[in-house]
């Protein structure tokens, strides 16, 4: 079964009990669970080469678009083939998707895979596959002339975000990522889901949430509406992500990229101590004899508990390969063998992990002081909310190592500073034919036959772009051990500068920089010049100076530095209001929480090694329209208890009132058996009532808060005497 089968035509219990007048010469594919090269047999002037490649497309959810399907058109970016009429419904080939019986609002969502011109939409319920192609500019217009449809009425402009790139496993059903603006509080956040059912849950300290969907959302849908939103910077579906790494032959192996990246040279100065690099993986043999000792504790977000073992395996070989003890007379040795390792388990049994779950571990990594964090797993630089985590672990002077894939093609993510995204070499320092690449790949590193530990105690050589990546995590622990007061900045431009030209001159999205060498960036580390003492520029871009504001109001700021920016602090009236710590800077400020009139804007940019830059003022009017406050105050009779039995002279009562307004304003008001006995302002009252002059038997008292918007509240109570 494809991984597309979570949405995929659905299964026909039976075969129907009438032959439909168009059933295909093989019956039986009426009863099979519709594999997407079933689907598209039926269009017969395919070559072979093309069906293939849709078919993987489909089946690797690599998606070209989202789009909706409607009388009219498709997007405008499509149009049917005359195959259309004859679409495929559920599990049989010959149903109709007869469009002369939609209504003109009737449209259907669908995903989009294309090899060149020809396309193949797939609603997201599974029921219909459709040929497409993509059209000229006058084809949308012939068919909506023949159907009688005025272009642009019946279908709906959307605009997917960019495909996950790197990704090819599907997303997490009824959840999404969504980063905010600075300062957008959980009860905004609240308010801005309401509408689609989710609700938030933050990661960490960073401005990421996870958002639950009920059952019947559509994720896809959802993120698209999510990402216009103004106080949202960004929307995503929860990518699921699988690791980078292959076992091979245990006997293979042999420690030879080692000497390759010159780690002996860089071993004379430091070995790793006193840095912890968190792996975030499938949790790590603790007890092999090549890492026991130098375990930091962890954390399970796959389980929510603190057991960090691993589930199975890929864990425990990342760990060693950036960490396994150097002369310690068994074993393997690495690059970084007296560095502290934490285990962060992000992944189940099988190895696969989520967006999610990456984004939580790298947060909480942060706040348990690592200052290097590697994930061997593909398509993880290319997730906005993974960027803010890796901003958010990188202010604190840190950095983030990541896998660049096994996939052997360019992944088309988009460059990123927040990671240092890894390809891998062979001993030829060559490219492996299996290494993905692109634009996004900072730099290089071996990652074919590498040496080991395994789960359980043993050893053996494995390949893939998620050894290369926990080399290069090593290798920044061994600088930073050797320089702990130097910025991760600096530790980057250090590995950059020194790396081995492999590719075209410079960076090329083969190798990066180029494969690094641990030798040379030593060198470079202790001789990087003294600290940096220039502060960083800083501006209020949005809203400009003299603008009239209300409500919430998205404040964006610009800011660069010559070693790069740890934080940003929007500051009002001189007061900070919020901070954000991931690029593009963006803030939601709740203007009501000032009074009316003029207020002042800065921006303080602080980079790594604490240099702070201020903006320009910017002066704003305020002006919200006055609140009419409908909430009543709260009030309790605190004495005497309720269905209280009394007897003596005197009875005290006594109240508690609040209001959301201010207790201030509350005026409060005493009733026993209906007459008014006493009244006050503000949160209590307490009065002496003579009980002689009450008859024996059951008595009532009721107590009145009114607030200075007229709002009351009523508590009652009753006593017998």
């Amino acid at each position: 079964m494809s991984v597309l089968a979570s949405f995929v035509l659905a299964t026909a219990a039976a075969t129907p009990a009438s032959t439909p007048p168009c059933a295909p010469a093989r019956p039986e594919q009426l009863r099979n669970e519709l594999s997407p090269s079933q689907g598209l047999e039926r269009y017969t002037d395919l070559s072979p080469a093309v069906r293939e490649a849709l078919v993987r497309r489909i089946d690797q959810l690599r998606i070209d678009d989202l789009v909706m399907l409607s009388r009219a058109g498709v997007n405008g970016q499509y149009r049917y083939d005359d195959e259309i009429r004859h679409a495929l419904i559920g599990n049989l080939l010959c149903d109709r998707l007869d469009l002369s019986s939609w209504k003109a609002t009737d449209e259907a969502s669908a995903l989009v895979f294309c090899e060149g011109d020809t396309c193949v939409a797939l609603t997201v319920d599974g029921r219909v596959l459709t040929r497409l192609s993509r059209r000229k500019p006058d084809a949308f217009d012939a068919l909506a002339q023949a159907l009688r449809i005025r272009p642009g009425g019946p279908q709906t402009e959307l605009e997917l975000p960019p495909p996950a790139a790197g990704t090819a496993n599907g997303w997490a059903r009824q959840r999404l990522l969504v980063q905010t603006r600075a300062g957008l509080d959980d009860k905004a956040l609240a308010k801005i889901l309401g509408p689609h059912g989710g609700k938030a849950r933050r990661i960490g300290r960073t401005q990421v949430a996870i958002v639950d969907l009920p059952p019947n959302a559509s994720e896809t849908a959802v993120a698209m509406t999510l990402a216009r939103h103004p106080q949202l910077k960004t929307a995503e579906l929860d990518m699921r992500v699988s690791p980078a790494m292959t076992p091979n032959d245990p006997y293979m192996g042999s420690e030879w990229h080692l000497v390759r990246i010159n780690a002996p040279q860089a071993w004379d100065t430091a070995q790793g101590a006193g840095i912890k690099i968190a792996i975030l993986d499938t949790g790590i043999d603790a007890s092999h004899p090549d890492l026991a000792g130098r375990m930091v504790p962890g954390w399970n977000f796959y389980d929510g508990n603190a057991d960090t073992s691993d589930v199975h395996g890929h864990g425990t070989a990342v760990a060693g390969a950036a960490a396994a003890a150097v002369n310690n007379g068994i074993g393997v040795a690495a690059v970084a063998g007296q560095a502290q390792l934490m285990p962060v388990r992000i992944a189940d049994p099988n190895a696969y992990a989520y967006w999610s779950t990456v984004a939580q571990g790298l947060s909480w990594a942060a706040d348990q002081g690592a200052r290097v964090a590697n994930i061997s797993y593909s398509g993880v630089a290319g997730s906005v909310s993974v960027q803010s985590s890796a901003d958010y672990l990188r202010s604190k002077g840190g950095l983030v190592v990541v896998a660049a894939g096994n996939n052997g093609i360019d992944e088309g993510i988009t460059p990123t500073a927040s990671m240092i995204p890894v390809s891998a070499t062979n001993e030829t320092d060559a490219r492996t034919s299996w290494s993905s690449y692109g634009n996004f790949v900072a730099l290089s590193a071996p990652g074919q036959n590498i040496w080991t530990t395994q789960r359980g105690g043993s050893y053996g050589a494995w390949w893939g772009t998620s050894l290369a990546s926990p080399v290069v995590a090593g290798t920044v622990a061994l600088l930073m051990s050797a320089r702990p007061t130097l910025s991760g900045s600096a530790i980057q431009n250090a590995l950059f500068t020194t790396a081995v030209d492999l590719g075209t001159a410079g960076r090329d999205p083969y190798f990066g920089w180029g494969r690094i060498n641990a030798g040379a960036a030593m060198q470079a580390v202790l001789s990087a010049p003294a600290p940096d003492t220039q502060p960083p520029a800083v501006s209020v871009s949005a809203p400009l100076n003299g603008a009239t504001v209300n409500g919430l109001v998205a404040v964006d700021v610009g800011a660069s530095d010559n070693q790069g920016i740890a934080r940003v602090d929007l500051r009002v009236n001189g007061s900070v209001v919020a901070s954000d710590t991931s690029a593009p800077y963006g803030f939601s400020w709740d203007s009501t929480r000032v009074a009316n009139g003029a207020v002042t804007l800065t921006a303080t940019a602080v980079d790594a090694a604490g240099n702070a830059g201020t903006s320009a003022a910017v002066t704003l009017t305020v002006a919200n329209a006055a609140l009419v406050d409908t909430q009543p105050p709260e009030i309790a009779i605190a004495t005497p208890a309720a269905n209280a039995k009394l007897a003596g002279n005197t009875l005290t009562i006594s109240t508690r009132a609040s209001d959301n307004a201010g207790d201030a304003g509350i005026r409060q008001t005493l009733y026993v058996d209906g007459a008014q006995v006493a009244s006050g302002t503000g949160a209590t009252l307490s009065f002496t009532w003579n009980l002689k002059k009450a008859s024996a038997g059951t008595h009532t008292i009721q107590a009145v808060a009114r607030d200075a918007a007229g709002n009351t509240a009523v508590a009652t109570t009753s006593f017998t005497k």
